[in-house]
């Protein structure tokens, strides 16, 4: 039995010091505690970790603490949506975004060229930007050969950046695969459709691309989900992984409610009901912002994983 203990600041505790007592403490705080400790047991029990994450996680500064972890070894496989891909890209070119507010007027910022994602803002700038990035990447990738699926894109793409915040820079370095499958949905679909325009025969092959998230792994090997947010991403990884047996570890954060019936809100315990998590998983949903919980989680079990010099 677990008896509720009063958190208290020491002089010097380190993150994973503070996550262990917020273990103690109740509510969401003991979900987080399990995700540190969940994350763990996938790094030890050899699994193929998969990491999932929308959009708006790449806006905000999360973005080279996502490189971070690739380049240390702790994911083995990313699938996010089309504007993490190219916000990425974005980032690697020298482009800021701004902290703005969630209560500005929106009128003004449209006037302005301004756009927003909660309090984050983007110039309109920065995506015409983009635009004159991506002629020349897919002119390069279409002297090449005529059919790429999303994630070898990425790959090609990735490797040009010398970044080392890049996302696709160092999944580009690992060999992580990045996979996409609403690659349309974007800025950077609209490029490749117009690409298209002017040469037909330039096809890019999601459903490859699903072949390829499906080979990722087997039923017989061990495999972990970290899974920030929900959408496609989230449950593009959960399907590949449920038509190889189901998930062994798994670590849920969102906002959103379980109530609404979504991807999103759906819980680990939800997903056991399909047989995408594995019935005696080790798995854990922590409900509130992944811009804070992540960090701490992950931060913890970097520092217990150093001390074990398992880094």
């Amino acid at each position: 039995m677990k008896i509720v203990k009063d958190l208290k600041w020491k002089k010097g505790i380190n993150v994973n010091e503070l996550v262990n007592s917020l273990g103690n403490v109740g509510f969401q705080s003991i979900e987080l505690e399990k995700a540190k400790e969940t994350i763990i047991k996938m790094k030890k029990d050899g699994c193929k970790i998969y990491l999932t994450y929308t959009s708006n996680m790449v806006t905000s500064g999360l973005r080279g603490f996502f490189a971070q972890i690739i380049k240390l070894g702790l994911v083995d496989v990313v699938v996010t949506t089309v504007g993490g891909i190219e916000e990425d890209i974005m980032k690697a070119h020298k482009e800021e975004f701004v902290i703005g507010d969630f209560n500005s007027d929106d009128v003004e910022l449209y006037e302005k060229g301004v756009n927003r994602v909660g309090n984050l803002f983007i110039r309109s700038e920065s995506y015409a930007k983009f635009e004159d990035l991506m002629r020349p990447y897919l002119k390069e990738l279409y002297s090449i050969k005529k059919r790429w699926t999303p994630s070898e894109i990425f790959l090609e793409i990735g490797k040009t950046l010398e970044d080392e915040d890049s996302i696709l820079f160092q999944a580009a370095k690992k060999n992580v695969p990045i996979f996409c499958p609403a690659v349309t949905d974007g800025s950077f679909g609209f490029h490749l459709f117009m690409f298209q325009q002017d040469h037909e025969d330039f096809i890019v092959d999601v459903v490859k691309d699903f072949q390829n998230i499906l080979f990722s792994t087997s039923q017989d090997e061990k495999k972990g989900l970290i899974s920030l947010g929900g959408s496609i991403s989230k449950h593009h990884a959960i399907l590949a992984c449920l038509l190889n047996g189901g998930i062994d570890y798994a670590v849920y954060m969102t906002t959103a409610r379980y109530s609404s019936g979504s991807m999103s809100g759906a819980t680990t315990n939800e997903a056991k009901s399909w047989g995408k998590i594995k019935d005696d998983s080790d798995a854990v949903t922590v409900i509130g912002d992944a811009s804070i919980n992540f960090p701490l989680v992950m931060i913890s079990v970097l520092e217990e994983l150093d001390k074990e010099g398992m880094l």
